[in-house]
């Protein structure tokens, strides 16, 4: 008798994929995928696009923002020569914001980073310390510049208190700055904390373990091997930095709305913009020259980010 005929294996199955039928968006589904992408859309072009062009193109007229668009006049340049030339408050502004960045970039910047490092080393206690030193981030600088109020008050404020003196620490405009620098870092501190602390989570440990290996002590591995590949939070963490310090307004406005001592770019463009003096072509200049300055950090940032998926 012959052996039995082993069965066929039954034919193969045509892929999943090829059997699978292109369904057409119903209607519903378009009007849902519209309105997901118009809204955000819109509100992006309305709230962003729309006052930075409207900005750069009042910037080049004498619009004193009272009247009707028919009688906004071209005057070319004269704004920002007028600035740079005929504004005494701009130059100190400018240097006010310079320093502002210095400070963070300097001071505040490197010991957020060194309170990141110590809480990634998981001691007792590090969730505690990371929401007191988060904390500050999730206030308003108009709510931390109320904070300090109670700390530099010249009568009852806790600083004079503890010293013995009876300093005008908002007042006196030798100084004022420097106590809104320092009121200041300590939020940008938590900021910059929570960013490294991210990125510090996010390297590989055997980099480290091998950096160890190789004989490097913990400083020689952080600073040869660690913070290198944290490189995209370095960038990210020197644009933030370079925004804030321009575009230091709450604090300076809520001490004494940005006067005596404490101009900042900002403020001079809310004075002219919707102060007394009502300028607006002028205001819309010297937010033009913010708008050039942070769009060179940004346009960096932007390159560098590009370059490295071109690369991958």
């Amino acid at each position: 008798m012959a052996p039995a005929r082993a069965a066929d294996p039954p034919p193969d199955k045509p892929r999943r994929a090829r059997n699978q039928k292109v369904h057409k968006l119903t209607r519903t589904d378009l009007i849902v995928v519209s309105v997901m992408v118009a809204v955000p859309t819109l509100l992006v072009l309305v709230l962003v696009w729309f006052p930075a062009v409207a900005t750069v193109a009042l910037s080049f007229t004498n619009w004193n923002g009272i009247g009707a668009l028919s009688s906004i006049k071209a005057i070319g340049a004269d704004n920002y020569t007028n600035v740079a030339t005929n504004y005494p408050p701009f130059w100190p502004a400018l240097q006010h914001n310079l320093l502002w960045l210095a400070v963070l970039f300097v001071v505040a910047t490197p010991f957020g980073m060194f309170l990141a490092v110590l809480l990634d080393k998981e001691i007792k206690g590090s969730r505690v310390y990371q929401t007191a030193f988060y904390l500050p981030v999730i206030m308003s600088l108009a709510l931390v510049g109320f904070v300090w109020q109670l700390i530099y008050s010249r009568d009852q404020g806790i600083l004079n208190a503890v010293l013995g003196t009876q300093i005008d620490w908002y007042g006196d405009s030798s100084i004022n700055l420097w106590a809104a620098l320092v009121a200041a870092s300590w939020k940008h501190v938590g900021y910059i904390m929570l960013l490294y602390l991210a990125g510090l989570k996010a390297v590989d440990p055997s980099l480290r373990e091998a950096a160890m290996i190789d004989g490097a002590n913990e400083r020689q591995a952080f600073f040869r091997v660690i913070f290198p590949v944290m490189r995209p939070i370095n960038i990210i963490v020197l644009v933030i930095t370079v925004i804030e310090a321009l575009r230091a307004f709450d604090l300076v406005y809520v001490i004494n709305k940005g006067r005596n001592g404490l101009e900042t770019i900002a403020t001079l463009v809310t004075q002219n913009v919707v102060g007394e003096a009502s300028r607006v072509g002028f205001g819309s200049a010297m937010a033009t020259i913010m708008l050039v300055i942070s769009s060179i950090f940004v346009a960096i940032y932007l390159t560098i980010v590009m370059r490295e998926e071109r690369q991958k």
